[in-house]
């Protein structure tokens, strides 16, 4: 007889390494490395105090000669004579932030819809979508580093009636308690409010929870009680503006920002009552190519036995609590159209996969643009990316989608970007007016621009384990990326590979370790100008025989930079601080 069920999903996963090497097409350098507790980028962390501090960075000699040439700081402020001494001009310099987030982009008077929300996907996990470990410590780590809005996969367990699991259902990742989770995101609420209020500048702001159903009625009524219990009156459970406002009846505004304060609110799903449910992992042609063998049959597998599965029906309690956001999976494409999404609830968010928004695309980026000018929009990573690396978030914050949901696990290129939108922030940034209400929807309208990034140098390039300085030939590869690069492969520069002269005798002028690397040269891009241009910054090695490995990162979005010379702080490929800093200056110009 032939095997069925769960043993057959099983035996197939289990016999899939995970560790096996990638064969897909994605971008060596779009990948980044497991992040854990130590990690501090991902967004969202204003006041966020840095570990590492300007005391235990270090100048090379060839850059503080190098800004005493540009008559940045005098030979005495450089210290040229002590290189073991930080000079309180020096110190100033290091600890000068090399970007500025306009405050109008962090006030909080506008309605819901009108911000960019840093946002996790798949949560619980913490390494592989399909059989990696699922813990409430990633809940921890998501919010710490700046996500406001985090996803729960709430189940019936089987062996607990009463106590709902978390856990990526049909396939082999682990689970935890729904009860946990809570728990968990109660403690992170309570230590940002204790923060808030210790006077360090710091401001709570509230925690979108994306609450994926798959329970039963009895495993809902537990879930509504769980987290009235855990969250008591941290949980948002009715309207902020009182009985008989417009709102109510579906004619007002969405709520504004900052009538949510720092509540937990819960988005609950929404279906239709003649709704089939959507294959959201099915694949395009460009994700069939882009998969390897590997995904192939871990998502085969995952797909066959979720489609036996109907949709679950949602219970009125669970669905009170879908206050401002009641997410629904669209059958149609009425949702931009001119009519409207129909028998719609009140304050729907459309809740898409990227391939599926990206059939739409370019086409209907006009439409999708003024729909997301009024309503909430949740963009999920393809079904194929389960090795945890991610979507790129700029071509769909260009169309107005406020949660672009990230695999928070890997700190690859898509978090890079999610860091450089929110860095400096607390999670929440202002759209383009542009994609507000009242706005165009078209976000590149600007004059042509010409950006020349000027770089120095960097000092202390951090070198993997078993690499010496000796073998490492480093360079700058940068690559500026914008809404419009849908499909295309973005602009690319580099600077010439810095090699150390062995026989330093015979070198004219300045010559440090390959760790202390010094280019002097000048990138240049010229593009359409829009508020949501990004320059992604990677220091590399020329290796010979082999990928270029990446040594350090940096992105930043070109509307927060600061003027003059600045020390980027680079971070590894875990996201966590280093030593490294880069001496970069940027210019940007009208053409």
């Amino acid at each position: 007889m032939a095997e069925s069920g769960p043993s057959v999903l099983s035996s197939r996963l289990a016999s899939l390494n995970p560790f096996s090497r990638p064969k897909s097409k994605t971008d060596g350098d779009d990948l980044g490395e497991k992040i854990d507790s130590s990690t501090v980028a991902g967004g969202g962390h204003g006041s966020r105090r840095s570990a590492i501090t300007r005391d235990q960075l270090r100048v090379s000699h060839a850059l503080r000669s190098f800004l005493v040439h540009e008559n940045v700081l005098s030979k005495n402020d450089a210290g040229l004579h002590d290189l073991g001494h930080l000079t309180d001009p020096l110190r100033a310099l290091l600890g000068k932030p090399h970007i500025h987030v306009p405050s109008d982009l962090t006030d909080r008077s506008h309605p819901l819809p009108e911000y960019f929300i840093s946002s996790s996907h798949n949560t619980y996990l913490m390494a592989h979508q399909l059989y990696g470990t699922s813990s409430a410590k990633a809940y921890e780590i998501a919010l710490n580093t700046g996500s406001r809005c985090v996803e729960i996969d709430a189940w019936d367990d089987e062996d607990a009636e009463d106590e709902p699991k978390v856990t990526h259902g049909y396939t082999l990742v682990s689970r935890i308690s729904f009860r946990s989770v809570c728990e968990t995101i109660r403690d992170a609420v309570d230590r940002e409010a204790a923060l808030s209020a210790s006077g360090s500048g710091y401001r709570t702001s509230p925690v979108l929870v994306s609450l994926e159903n798959h329970c039963g009625n009895h495993g809902q009524r537990r879930l509504v009680e769980i987290m009235k219990e855990v969250w008591d009156d941290r949980l948002l459970s009715k309207a902020v503006r009182g009985k008989g406002h417009r709102e109510q009846n579906g004619s007002g505004d969405h709520v504004l920002l900052e009538e949510l304060g720092s509540k937990i609110v819960v988005i609950v799903e929404y279906h239709f009552p003649t709704e089939v449910e959507a294959d959201d992992h099915s694949s395009s042609t460009d994700d069939e190519v882009d998969e390897d063998d590997e995904a192939r049959q871990a998502r085969k597998a995952y797909k066959e036995k979720k489609k036996a599965v109907p949709a679950t029906t949602i219970i009125p309690e669970l669905a009170e609590l879908g206050v401002y956001a009641q997410s629904v999976k669209p059958a149609d494409n009425s949702w931009f159209g001119e009519v409207g999404l129909k028998n719609r609830p009140h304050h729907h968010l459309i809740n898409i996969s990227e391939t599926a928004l990206r059939a739409h695309m370019p086409a209907e980026i006009g439409k999708i643009a003024q729909h997301n000018a009024h309503h909430l929009m949740r963009v999920y990573p393809k079904g194929t990316r389960i090795s945890s690396n991610n979507l790129n978030p700029v071509i769909f914050w260009g169309l107005g989608a406020q949660i672009c949901a990230l695999n928070w696990q890997t700190f690859g290129a898509g978090l890079q970007l999610n860091e450089a939108l929110f860095g400096g922030t607390e999670g929440y940034v202002l759209k383009p007016a542009a994609l507000r209400a009242g706005g165009s929807g078209k976000l590149t309208t600007g004059p042509k621009k010409r950006l020349r990034l000027h770089v120095a140098g960097a000092s202390d390039v951090p070198l993997p384990e078993g690499r010496q300085a000796s073998d490492i030939k480093p360079y700058l590869s940068c690559t500026l990326i914008r809404p419009d690069d849908q499909g295309q492969n973005p602009a690319k520069r580099k600077t010439a590979l810095y090699k150390h002269h062995k026989l330093g005798f015979l070198h004219d002028g300045e010559n440090p370790a390959a760790t202390d690397p010094v280019w002097e040269e000048t990138l240049e891009w010229e593009y359409e100008d829009n508020e949501l241009v990004f320059l992604r910054m990677l220091i590399k090695s020329d290796d010979s025989y082999s990928r270029n490995p990446v040594f350090a990162v940096a992105a930043v979005r070109i509307l927060y930079v600061a003027a003059g010379w600045s020390f980027i702080r680079m971070l590894d490929l875990r996201g966590r601080e280093t030593t490294c800093s880069l001496l970069v200056r940027f210019e940007v110009e009208d053409v």
